[in-house]
C-alpha cells in the first residue's frame, strides 16, 4: 500500500464482516486524527466512502495495537466485534502472526487465526448489571420493563435483545429507531430481534445505535448469545444467522468468543480536497 500512496491524502482500508462494513484508518504511521465531522463525511455512501462503523488503528504500549470506533452519525462506539475481527485478520496476514492482543474501550482483547479463512476474537465478559450496561435505573436486566420482555446486555455497547416468533415479520426500521432512544438506555442502545430456529441456532436482525439497520453486528451477536443462554433458550455455543451470513458465538469462562469470515475489499486514499471539506 505504501508504494502507491501519494505524499498527500490519507490512506484507508475498506473491510467487511458478513456485510457489516467498515472504513479503517491506520494511524500508527500517519498520525491521523479522526473527528466527528470526518466520520460523518466518510460514512456518506453517496459523497464519501460509506460504512457502518469507522475504525482507527493506533499503537499501544501493552498490546499489538489499539482500536477506536466511530458510528456513522459521528458518535463514538465502545466496541465493534466484526471490525475487530477484520482488522485482526488483516494484521495477522500482514505480520505472519497467528494471534494478537488488541486494546479498545472494551479492554484488552485476544484474536486468533481459526483456520479456513476464519478469525476468532474474545470480546470479553458480558456486563450483566444495570450500571455496567448502563441502564438509567436498577431493574432486572434479564426481564426489562419494556413491552416485549427484552434482555439487556453490555458488550462494550449497550444491547437490548427481543426474542420473537418471527424475526422477518418485525418492522426493524420503525422499531429499531424507536427503541434505540428508549429512556431506560441513557447512552442509547443497539437492538436485536432474535428467533430460535433450532437447537443452538438463532435468526437475528440488528439495528445499531448511531447507524441503523446493518447486515450483521459482532457485539450484537455476542449479546444475543449471552441473552439466550441466560434465558435458558440455548446452550452457551450458538450459530447466529444474520442478514449478511452466519457467525459462531461461544460464551466461555474467559469471555465471549465469536468466529467468522472477514474480507479486505480494497485500499484507497482520501484526497486533500475531501479531508479539507470534511473538517
Amino acid at each position: 500500500m505504501s508504494d502507491m500512496v501519494p505524499p498527500t491524502g490519507l490512506p484507508f482500508l475498506k473491510m467487511h464482516g458478513l456485510g457489516n462494513d467498515f472504513v479503517v484508518i491506520d494511524a500508527r504511521e500517519t498520525g491521523a486524527v479522526v473527528t466527528a465531522g470526518l466520520a460523518r463525511a466518510l460514512a456518506d455512501r453517496n459523497r464519501g466512502v460509506g460504512f457502518d462503523q469507522l475504525a482507527v488503528i493506533e499503537t499501544d504500549e501493552d498490546a499489538d495495537l489499539r482500536l477506536g470506533f466511530w458510528n456513522a452519525d459521528g458518535s463514538r462506539a465502545g466496541a465493534c466485534g466484526n471490525a475487530t475481527r477484520c482488522i485482526a485478520a488483516w494484521e495477522m496476514g500482514r505480520t505472519g502472526k497467528t494471534a494478537l492482543s488488541l486494546r479498545s474501550d472494551r479492554g484488552l482483547l485476544q484474536a486468533e487465526d481459526a483456520g479456513q479463512g476464519l478469525t476468532s476474537v474474545n470480546m470479553g465478559q458480558p456486563l450483566l448489571d444495570w450500571q455496567g450496561i448502563p441502564l438509567a435505573e436498577d431493574v432486572d436486566t434479564l426481564h426489562l420493563p419494556i413491552e416485549g420482555d427484552p434482555v439487556a446486555t453490555g458488550m462494550g455497547n449497550p444491547h437490548c435483545t427481543f426474542f420473537v416468533v418471527n424475526a422477518e415479520a418485525v418492522d426493524l426500521a420503525t422499531e429499531g429507531a424507536r427503541l434505540e432512544h428508549h429512556p431506560l438506555f441513557p447512552q442509547r442502545t443497539n437492538v436485536q430481534f432474535a428467533q430460535i430456529t433450532g437447537p443452538d441456532r438463532l435468526r437475528v436482525r440488528v439495528w445499531e445505535r448511531g447507524t441503523g439497520i446493518t447486515l450483521a453486528s459482532g457485539s450484537s451477536s455476542c449479546a444475543v448469545a449471552v441473552a439466550a443462554a441466560r434465558r435458558g433458550l440455548t446452550g452457551r455455543t450458538v450459530r447466529i444467522m444474520l442478514d449478511g451470513g452466519d457467525i459462531r458465538v461461544e460464551w466461555r469462562d474467559d469471555g465471549v468468543w465469536m468466529t467468522g469470515k472477514t474480507a479486505h475489499v480494497f485500499s484507497g486514499v482520501l484526497t486533500p480536497e475531501f479531508l479539507t471539506a470534511a473538517t
